[in-house]
């Protein structure tokens, strides 16, 4: 469900709320690589004026969940091979680190909420719905790296997950899965054995399989 924001909301808090609700539309794959964004359809969607919408562009663009060409055009990533496996190789190299990280606060409080949030990935894959797939498995990785206690390095991350958001949605589609990624599990049983090596090896393959499908 999208905010409730007022007519013509020319607030501070009309910005944020209109810049962390497209922020999660494009991390989540809800908008389509290349697609088209207008100042004039934001507001009018959003019951914005210009400038909080302009605003917002303005900082997911410096960010890289947006792109702006020389003529002003605003749009969602559309990556190249070479910008996917780039940012691929910046998954495997922050994640396992996250994942080391965490792995001495992996309480058992942590390893239940990861199962129920691997089984919410797992009923997404069933009912082929692309949008809460990436949704649970963004929250699934997140929900352990904040247990790292290094917000610079997540913040990273993050950025790379908003780049990929929409690219992700298409591989999705291109997949045609009927079953959940086996590496979850994978992540699961190595936090729960104590397993350094193996909780690495779980998440750096997990962070890269699937866009090798994009890139093949």
């Amino acid at each position: 469900m999208l905010p409730q924001i007022r007519p013509s909301d020319t607030t501070p808090a009309a910005h944020e709320r209109l810049y962390r609700t497209l922020r999660q539309q494009v991390m989540h794959g809800e908008l389509a690589p290349g697609q088209s964004l207008t100042l004039r359809g934001l507001g009018r969607t959003f019951g914005v004026s210009m400038t909080p919408a302009r605003e917002a562009v303005r900082r997911l663009v410096a960010e890289g969940a947006l792109t702006l060409s020389s003529s002003g055009r605003v749009s969602t990533p559309e990556l190249s091979n070479e910008r996917i496996e780039e940012l691929a190789a910046i998954r495997a190299l922050l994640e396992p680190e996250l994942g080391t990280r965490a792995l001495p606060r992996a309480h058992m409080a942590l390893i239940e909420r990861l199962q129920t949030i691997n089984a919410a990935n797992a009923e997404a894959v069933a009912k082929h719905d692309a949008v809460a797939y990436i949704r649970t498995n963004l929250e699934f990785h997140r929900t352990l790296y904040l247990r790292a206690q290094a917000p610079a390095m997540l913040a990273m991350v993050e950025t790379v997950w908003l780049q990929l958001g929409p690219t992700m949605r298409a591989l999705y589609g291109r997949l045609r899965r009927n079953e959940a990624p086996p590496y979850h599990r994978h992540i699961i049983a190595a936090l729960k054995a104590g397993d350094d090596p193996g909780l690495r090896l779980a998440i750096r393959t997990d962070v890269t399989q699937g866009l090798r499908h994009l890139t093949a």
